[in-house]
């Protein structure tokens, strides 16, 4: 029988008394002057990190004089898109914008409930699901506050609280450990892949013909439209484009595209560019099978002829070289823009059909290791995470006293 099992035969045999957050917690009274704040105790809802990663000093400050006051032990949640589980647990004193909310431990119940365990409690899954079931708005939901502190929770005895926090505090440790371990080894990968890559694909060859983009491919610009959550289309954004040059599977959107959009319709071998913002340069190749078309901010590239590989000209747009060639024709005023008169420029190595089928089976074999999700690396990280969130879900899960 574990420490926790002894603990709770011995005080709360009948089980767990749960109740109303709101019965125990609720959201900070008080505020504080702006002028008190610097980058280490203003915490916007840019600052605080996606999937619990805690929080990074802020890049800006407020433009409010005055604020949501946050204390040592306080819960901050990120009330925009609760899907991106932005969570801390405060150990300064501070203030916060109004996309933050500072969930405080009422002063009655202080002695009845550690900050930490409340931290560990809405920072599982089950309180995010519950987020986003009540959340309001569909483009940009935000948590519904009357119903976060609506949430239920268990409130064990006290001893069994600190033996939970002190299990999720060494595992949270060895987790981070494992995990840097393994982005260190992954980083080193992606290094080796990029190397390897270049050397395929003749970056320091003279002998391999190249082509002009402009000359044996396509352009056209995207659709304009509102994106929705059901459709007849799915709706390839720029942000669908994640730092690998590969679809992102979360948060898909849709439009009901008729006649007026057909042309915008891609398929297989496609491949779609963005051509301005953080993923500027950045190349998809399309393979999705579910009728897609493209938003506005994407260029479709599509050759003319057989001359080309769809997959071969995608593992070069993720080289080196490529690079070179973008940033040299990229627009520099304001914020990156490429559009299709500089993509037209871009030149690019040609060798034979069969060259470039070698090229892209070895290529995809390595990307696969190290960016492929379902193996290699990544999957082991994703499996950590997935352990973790298992083991904490079963320690903070109670049976109801029913009482």
């Amino acid at each position: 029988m574990s420490q926790i099992d002894q603990l709770m035969a011995k005080l709360a045999q009948k089980g767990t008394r749960h109740v109303l957050m709101s019965e125990v917690a609720g959201y900070s009274p008080t505020r504080i002057d702006a002028e008190y704040l610097d980058e280490t105790s203003f915490v916007g809802v840019d600052n605080l990190v996606a999937d619990k990663g805690g929080r990074v000093d802020a890049s800006y400050l407020p433009n409010t004089a005055r604020l949501t006051a946050y204390e040592p032990g306080d819960v901050l949640l990120g009330n925009i898109r609760p899907y991106l589980k932005k969570v801390w647990l405060a150990t300064n004193a501070g203030g916060c914008s109004g996309d933050v909310l500072a969930v405080r431990i009422k002063d009655e119940f202080r002695p009845d409930l550690l900050p930490e365990f409340l931290y560990y409690l809405l920072s599982s899954d089950e309180f995010f699901t519950y987020n986003m079931q009540h959340a309001k708005g569909a483009k940009m939901p935000r948590g519904n506050k009357p119903a976060i502190l609506g949430y239920r929770i268990p409130v064990p005895p006290l001893d069994v609280q600190h033996e939970i926090v002190r299990i999720l505090d060494q595992f949270t440790q060895l987790e981070a450990e494992l995990e840097a371990e393994l982005e260190a080894e992954l980083e080193a990968r992606r290094v080796q892949l990029a190397y390897y890559r270049g050397s395929a694909l003749g970056e320091q060859r003279t002998d391999i013909k190249t082509a002009v983009l402009g000359d044996i491919a396509d352009f056209k610009y995207g659709f304009t439209d509102k994106a929705a959550d059901v459709g007849t289309h799915r709706f390839l954004r720029i942000t669908d484009i994640n730092a690998q040059g590969k679809l992102s599977v979360d948060g898909a959107k849709f439009v009901s595209a008729g006649d007026a959009a057909s042309e915008y319709v891609v398929r297989p071998g496609d491949l779609l560019m963005a051509r301005t913002g953080a993923t500027y340069g950045k190349t998809m190749l399309v393979d999705v099978d579910d009728p897609a078309v493209y938003a506005s901010f994407l260029i479709r590239i599509r050759f003319k002829e057989s001359q080309m590989l769809p997959a071969y000209y995608w593992h070069y747009a993720q080289s080196a070289a490529y690079w070179t060639q973008a940033n040299s024709l990229v627009s520099k005023a304001g914020q990156p823009q490429f559009n299709a008169n500089a993509l037209k420029k871009v030149r690019v190595p040609m060798p034979s059909l069969e060259e470039q089928r070698r090229i892209v089976d070895t290529l995809d074999k390595f990307d696969a290791l190290v960016n492929d999700i379902t193996i290699g690396l990544p999957a082991e990280l994703a499996a950590r995470r997935k352990q973790y969130e298992y083991y904490r879900d079963k320690l903070l899960t109670f049976e109801e006293d029913p009482a």
